[in-house]
């Protein structure tokens, strides 16, 4: 991108307008790291540790066994699994041989597992061991010919790999054997037996597709997102820019995102591989272990999202633990409430700053400064190379500043389209341009803000409501751990105003009337919440994206209920 914009005045010396990309596949970045720092630390999982020589050597085994199996180029390849090092080792190894990943969230039930295979055409899966009872039921439905099974304690060091089994059993009821045979297969016996013969595969990393990455389905099924190598990987390019200060071979992630979400993959995984960063890996977030590891570990790098930091924050037992050595992290998937921003930095000492982006765009568009400018509630500016414009929603013309309307983005990061879904592509992708669905504006600055989905702006009375504006005060305070805002039939207003909590420690006394007043003394009457739920926990994604959909559906269906009893 040429043209000047009014946040390219914002921009520190150190990070460029636009830059050079590489374009090459995105395993080459693999195969380039390893030969510059082969014997560095590129895994540790739960105190195992595999150097970068290591990854690529067993990425290549993948490959050679895929390839064996038959893997054509562009052929799919499903990957089960939570953070360990077989996901890394299985994304790079099926780019290799030529494959289209497809990341799967191991949390799938048969029938969204069922409905994505068939999707995305997958033929190949790699899975958890006590995920293989679910795919094996789903399996003669779809048109999957080879099943690659592997287990935790395949990475894990001695003696965790001998007292593992008994943990499973107690946490999984029970113990999963698998048999291999000419279509299953067992990931310990690839490694020990198979070479790193594979062949090379042509790959234009403009046009062949690295990626398939599903969206939440919260409007229907799914879509499949097509991402292409170049996509990942200026990403990836653009982040280091972002974050100038970070030193290639020397920092420290950690890898509490899961890498079958799209910003776990780019800011963690392929980040890392990237330019030789150490990825401590984490299979789930557990706010004690995360504190125990930081301490042990000390990660200076540490993506997250707005839940993960406030789990920390309000863990018991947080004064206990140093997190001195985070220096800088960029939060994403949800609204960071600047109440978390201040406290999280208060106690590392770090910075935290709040991004945007989409799985459709790679996943990142736009950021605060990490060291430079930044506006609470903001989003930040967009990224080198990328442009962004609000459109107003009735004219369809560029909004005003400061008008809200829909954010559209263009830049080396946006999708090639979805997958098999040619009319949502043309839905959404118009001259370059992807038209997010998400509600929001530009300052005078160049600072752009989300006021909310289209789908869930609440309309109450005629008056326009932004879930986030609400939650943004629900958090400044004192006794909300979490909050989100959506809004609810209404027979008067069309829609009213409702709050879910989680109430803090300590705060199991405070009810309906406290947040009421609190809420009045912050906002125009019509955008407090008229009801408060109080709720022990708010349903999540597995990045941490609280659920307000289904919060909603969870109403409607005891509004129902209530309404046959009558």
């Amino acid at each position: 991108m040429t043209e000047t914009r009014r946040w390219h005045t914002h921009y520190p010396n150190e990070i460029p307008l636009s830059i050079e990309y590489e374009e090459k596949p995105l395993h080459a970045f693999l195969e380039e790291t390893a030969e510059v720092y082969p014997k560095r630390k590129a895994l540790h999982f739960m105190g195992k540790e595999l150097t970068f020589a290591n990854v690529l050597s067993q990425a290549r085994k993948v490959a050679s066994l895929l390839q064996s199996l038959g893997l054509q180029k562009g052929d799919r390849v499903a990957i089960m699994l939570p953070n360990c090092p077989q996901s890394v080792i299985s994304y790079y190894g099926t780019l290799m041989a030529g494959g289209i990943v497809v990341q799967t969230n191991p949390l799938y039930k048969e029938r969204e597992l069922e409905y994505q295979l068939n999707d995305s055409g997958a033929s190949f899966i790699i899975c958890l061991d006590v995920l293989f009872p679910r795919v094996s039921n789903v399996r003669s439905k779809t048109e999957l010919q080879h099943v690659i099974v592997t287990g935790i304690k395949d990475y894990l060091p001695f003696p965790k790999n001998l007292i593992y089994p008994f943990i499973q059993r107690k946490e999984y009821k029970s113990i999963v054997e698998v048999e291999p045979t000419d279509d299953t297969h067992d990931w310990g016996t690839v490694m020990d037996s198979r070479d790193e013969n594979y062949t090379p595969i042509a790959v234009d990393a403009k046009e062949d597709l690295a990626l398939l990455q599903y969206t939440g389905g919260t409007t229907g099924h799914p879509k499949g997102v097509m991402l292409t190598h170049s996509n990942l990987a200026a990403n990836c390019q653009m982040s280091r820019k972002w974050l100038h200060q970070a030193t290639p071979g020397e920092e420290t992630i950690l890898g509490v995102l899961p890498f079958f979400h799209v910003y776990g993959m780019t800011a963690v995984m392929n980040m890392s591989i990237m330019y030789g960063f150490k990825m401590i890996l984490m299979p789930k977030f557990d706010a004690g272990d995360v504190l125990k590891t930081i301490q042990k570990q000390k990660p200076t790098m540490f993506p997250g999202a707005p839940t993960i930091y406030v789990g920390l924050l309000n863990h018991p037992d947080l004064e206990k633990y140093d997190l001195s050595s985070i220096e800088a992290c960029i939060s994403g998937s949800a609204p960071l409430p600047s109440e978390v921003q201040s406290q999280f930095e208060k106690v590392t000492n770090g910075k935290l700053v709040e991004g945007y982006g989409l799985t459709e765009t790679s996943p990142v568009t736009h950021a605060n400064f990490v060291w430079g400018k930044r506006v609470a509630g903001s989003i930040g500016v967009p990224w080198p190379d990328t442009d962004a414009k609000v459109i107003n929603m009735e004219s369809g013309e560029e909004a005003v500043i400061g008008e809200v309307g829909e954010i559209a983005v263009k830049g080396p990061q946006v999708m090639r389209g979805y997958w098999n879904n040619q009319e949502e592509t043309d839905r959404v992708l118009r001259d370059g341009w992807f038209f997010t669905g998400d509600m929001g504006y530009m300052d005078e600055h160049g600072f752009f803000y989300i006021a909310d989905r289209k789908k869930d702006m609440i309309i109450a009375g005629g008056y326009n409501i932004y879930p986030r504006e609400v939650e943004e005060v629900l958090y400044e305070h004192e006794a909300i751990q979490e909050a989100v805002v959506a809004g609810i039939p209404d027979p008067y207003r069309g829609e009213t105003v409702k709050a879910y909590v989680v109430l803090k420690s300590g705060y199991a006394d405070v009810e309906e009337k406290d947040l009421d007043t609190f809420c009045r003394s912050r906002l125009a009457t019509f955008k407090v919440p008229r009801i408060y739920e109080f709720r022990n926990e708010l349903p999540k994604t597995a990045v941490g994206k609280i659920l307000r959909r289904n919060l909603v559906e969870e109403d409607k269906e005891r509004n129902k209920e209530k309404g046959e009893k009558v």
